[in-house]
């Protein structure tokens, strides 16, 4: 879910140089920052990102007795808070939507392997996810979550204005295309 197909203008090279997409403006990624079309995400301002996120749930009151990360976007975040907050249980969850660039389904679709979300009922659930886009999966997976007796809160790095649910939680609110740490190179492949 980094790279959302309806924010990229163009399919071919959109978001700019590999040495752009790594690290953000400096080669080591010891910032990130903006341009005029895309949010740049290093990953020291992320790991800024995920405390500032983990001490605005603690100052909120609510204390998770586990993470859920809607994967696979909002694994690292997830990850991140989870350690912030001393949560040691953790779980993931499989939506896809965005299949390609310019091509979504016609709702979000959760994919095996299936978390277990019968076991959640009674529990303190924050959901991460880097970014409510349209939010439709944000919303699907929270509403899951709930109707297994879950009390869910969400948090998200970004947030966007056409949102459907706005998160609990956000660090930052954008109608930027957005470049993710890790996200940001194609997949790795054998080398020949």
């Amino acid at each position: 879910m980094a790279l959302h197909p309806d924010d990229v203008p163009e399919a071919a090279d959109a978001a700019g140089s590999s040495a752009d997409l790594l690290t953000g403006p400096t080669a080591l990624g010891e910032t990130s920052g903006r341009d005029t079309s895309r949010e740049i995400l290093g990953w020291l301002e992320f790991g800024e990102a995920a405390r500032e996120l983990a001490q605005d749930v603690l100052g909120s009151g609510f204390r998770p007795d586990v993470v859920v990360a809607i994967a696979r976007g909002g694994l690292v975040l997830a990850g991140a808070i989870a350690y912030a907050l001393d949560t040691k249980m953790c779980g993931s969850i499989n939506v896809e939507f965005y299949t390609g660039i310019n091509s979504v389904l016609q709702a979000p679709v959760v994919l095996p392997p299936a978390l277990d979300a019968p076991s959640l009922a009674g529990k303190r659930v924050l959901l991460a996810d880097d970014v409510s886009d349209s939010g439709r999966t944000l919303e699907l997976v929270r509403d899951l979550l709930r109707e297994h007796g879950a009390d869910v809160h969400t948090v998200c790095l970004y947030a966007k204005p056409r949102t459907i649910l706005e998160p609990d939680h956000v660090w930052r609110h954008t109608a930027d295309w957005i470049t993710f740490p890790w996200s940001a190179l194609p997949p790795v492949t054998v080398s020949t």
